[in-house]
């Protein structure tokens, strides 16, 4: 199976990947991209779902329910961290634009009523991790603090030419509070725009054992196995990591052949 996919973009809504026509169960992806004057319509259903602004800016009216006007701070994701909205199930919400918006999708579904939230940059927690050549800037946007029931995401700013999730992490297995079951997409845009990373994943038994180039508008979908990124020198990697699963966070167990990797980063750190 071919787990890399491609956005094109395309005026309105792009649904990407959706369950049951793509590898994952309880994720969904997509991609609303709008220009000036132009509008569109989106349906959550039986989901919870995401809108991160990943540059330019909009307005989100829920049918019943808030109006968020004129939200979004960046021109890219390059230029600060995201507004998003938090859209409940259940709920049709229209997208306008008078400038250029684009927003990624993201939905998993849910079983119990929630409330809208817009989010916004100053809401957002940025940390580093790692240590180089392993080193990453990653914000998290949607976790256990916001209304979201089962979705958690963020955005990872890679360092030119650093790995990103090394050692090699799987959250595949119910073995909390160790390691949750959460499926993953990863969605890869670079500055500048002609940049590229390698996207490992497999898993031990070998039913699972890719290494794909991705580009701009790339994304790469995660059901089980290991992973872990790294990006072309000279150039900025970015992806917007989308986890859904009933335990909101970083409940991951490494690969245990890498694992001592993770001793001397915790080392260096005691050390500074």
């Amino acid at each position: 199976m071919n787990y890399k996919k491609t956005y094109i973009p395309k005026e309105g809504y792009s649904p990407i990947c959706e369950i049951g026509k793509c590898s994952l169960k309880m994720l969904e992806f997509g991609m609303i991209e709008l220009h000036s004057g132009n509008e569109c319509s989106y349906s959550s259903e039986e989901k919870e779902a995401v809108f991160i602004i990943l540059g330019g800016r909009c307005t989100v009216k829920f049918k019943n329910g808030p109006t968020y006007e004129n939200i979004g701070t960046r021109r890219s994701v390059f230029e600060g961290k995201a507004t998003a909205v938090y859209i409940p199930r259940h709920q049709k919400v229209t997208v306008r634009t008078d400038w250029s918006v684009k927003i990624v999708v993201n939905a998993t579904p849910v079983d119990e009523d929630t409330e809208p939230q817009l989010i916004t940059p100053d809401m957002i927690k940025m940390k580093t991790l790692g240590q180089k050549p392993f080193e990453r800037e990653t914000t998290f946007i949607v976790d256990g603090s916001t209304n979201s029931k089962y979705l958690t995401i963020g955005e990872a700013y890679v360092t030119p030419g650093n790995w990103a999730g090394f050692p090699p992490h799987k959250h595949d297995t119910d073995a909390m509070p160790g390691e949750g079951i959460l499926e993953e997409i990863y969605y890869f845009l670079f500055d500048p725009n002609q940049g590229f990373a390698l996207q490992k994943m497999y898993t031990k038994d070998g039913s699972i054992d890719e290494v794909y180039t991705v580009k701009q508008d790339d994304l790469v979908e995660f059901p089980k196995g290991y992973h872990t990124t790294v990006g072309a020198p000279g150039y900025n990697t970015y992806f917007l990591w989308s986890m859904a699963g009933k335990h909101q966070g970083f409940f991951r167990s490494n690969d245990p052949d890498h694992e001592w990797v993770s001793a001397v980063e915790n080392l260096l750190k005691k050390n500074k």
